[in-house]
């Protein structure tokens, strides 16, 4: 196996990770989708540009996140609300669960949109991807402590739309 092919292999690891970084960019499962291809077309097209003994994860994520502040710079991004149900359709919980399920994961998304960039940013690297602030914060070419910071804030945020929302929203299911 050549060295390119070990590259791509890595960056077809990547790719289940890249995906849930891109959504929580994007928010929207097309803008996601869009933004996981143009980001592995730009790797494999700056494969040569890769460091060797770095990761590949952190130049991919790195990568999408540049092509998504270029999209938002140029205005190309499509707002809106979050209208995919798909994930909560798969939950297979009936009757009041299903319901409350149901709210818990729009008012998750929407307040996750409502975030602001980097707030969102680090959500997506530390609590959904699971990678450690260090690592986090060498994505994103800030230190730590702006890593800490942000994520504190972001997690406030969403626990106070959250749970503000999933109060009220339970409140109408009774």
């Amino acid at each position: 196996m050549t060295v390119e092919d070990q590259l791509r292999a890595q960056m077809m690891a990547v790719l289940p990770r890249l995906r849930r970084f891109a959504l929580a960019l994007t928010t929207r499962s097309v803008d996601a989708d869009d933004l996981v291809q143009d980001t592995v077309e730009r790797a494999l097209r700056s494969l040569n540009q890769f460091v060797p003994d770095t990761r590949m994860d952190s130049w991919m994520f790195r990568i999408a996140q540049n092509l998504w502040i270029d999209r938002l710079r140029a205005g190309k991004v499509r707002r809106g609300t979050v209208n995919d149900m798909s994930e909560a359709e798969k939950l297979g919980i009936d009757g009041e669960r299903a319901a409350h399920a149901h709210i818990m994961l729009n008012s998750t998304l929407r307040a996750l949109e409502e975030l602001p960039q980097e707030q969102r940013e680090v959500v997506a690297l530390v609590l959904i991807d699971g990678i450690s602030y260090r690592e986090a914060a060498a994505v994103l070419e800030v230190p730590i402590g702006t890593v800490t910071s942000r994520l504190a804030r972001a997690r406030e945020a969403l626990a106070a739309r959250v749970l503000g929302a999933a109060t009220a929203g339970a409140e109408t299911l009774q």
